[in-house]
């Protein structure tokens, strides 16, 4: 086997970075098409709140008059509920789908981080209810602001996440064009396939996978998308206080995590498979530098779609004093 030295210029090292500007790109047209329409998907989303903050008023009335009857009816409505409210806009959606699209990730512990952070916003929720309306007994003037600092602090983690992602991106881009040392790049006269038996792994294991996610992001990503609190959790807890009928508001609040699980989980699953789809394609026929550079140029992309969708949510989140929020 002979070896042979790299010699490329280092300026034509920079022309690997084409798929940085083109992911700019892209996502600069992306948030300036979002900016626009956004006002008007707020109004629609709204709309369709209010009619359905009607309807759960109207579930809970019957509950407080004929809990065995009408009880079912209000977990399944919630369950619905949940599925779509999860449909819509979200941070929730935004922090998981760019994760799993820039980042490696096992489908399990996708799935674990969506049911996590899903529980968490209702047990935020049910907690945040319990702290201030029964434990201190403040009214619900303070609990809905309550709610909105959360909120903030949610969107806040959010940019922080981006924040540190980008970091990474930025410190992994710098470390593959740095200027290589004489001899560091070898060209063995051989070529790799999956079953050429010379013992050179060609994909990562699923152990490594697992051992490359760091907790830190996890946790981040958890905390970013539980800390802000259901608003329709927060609705039904609220009335049910009123009502008499708490009890049933926990339940219906738990049922609506378990259906927002389920859609967010979908969307994982999806954003998954489109992933590993995209990698088998490209049959890894690339150019080593220029796979790595394409990598880091996702992850940093990532990172910056969640700082500017932080700083658009920080900017529109207000505080409401009735109803429910659109998302």
């Amino acid at each position: 086997m002979s070896v042979m030295p790299s010699t490329k210029p280092q300026s034509r090292r920079w022309l690997h970075m084409w798929p940085l500007a083109f992911f700019l790109i892209v996502c600069a047209a992306v948030f300036y098409s979002l900016w626009h329409y956004w006002p008007q998907i707020i109004l629609n989303s709204a709309m369709w709140q209010k009619s359905i903050n009607q309807q759960m008023s109207g579930l809970l009335r019957e509950v407080a008059e004929n809990p065995a009857r009408a009880g079912w009816s209000l977990l399944s409505f919630s369950f619905v509920y949940g599925v779509l409210h999860a449909l819509g806009p979200g941070h929730g959606k935004v922090v998981i789908t760019t994760w799993l699209a820039t980042h490696p990730s096992r489908l399990k512990s996708s799935l674990k981080l969506t049911f996590a952070a899903s529980l968490l916003q209702g047990l935020v929720a049910i907690g945040l209810v319990t702290l201030v309306l029964g434990i201190l007994a403040l009214p619900s003037r303070q609990l809905h602001m309550s709610s909105f600092w959360l909120e903030k602090g949610s969107y806040l983690l959010v940019g922080i996440l981006g924040l540190m992602l980008c970091g990474r991106a930025v410190g992994k881009l710098r470390r593959i064009l740095r200027k290589p040392v004489r001899f560091t790049s070898f060209t063995p006269h051989h070529v790799h396939h999956e079953k050429c038996g010379c013992g050179h792994q060609h994909l990562p294991t699923e152990q490594q996978l697992d051992a490359g996610e760091d907790w830190r992001a996890r946790a981040m990503i958890v905390l970013s998308m539980g800390m802000r609190p259901c608003s329709g959790a927060i609705m039904v807890l609220l009335f049910s206080k009123v009502i008499g009928v708490y009890t049933w508001g926990i339940a219906s609040a738990l049922t609506m995590a378990a259906g927002t699980s389920l859609t967010i989980s979908g969307l994982a699953l999806l954003v998954h498979s489109f992933r590993k789809l995209a990698v088998r394609l490209s049959g890894n026929k690339a150019p080593v530098l220029w796979r790595q550079v394409a990598w880091a140029t996702l992850a940093f992309a990532g990172g910056g779609i969640l700082v500017l969708a932080a700083g658009v949510m920080w900017l529109s989140a207000q505080p409401v004093m009735r109803g429910i929020r659109p998302f």
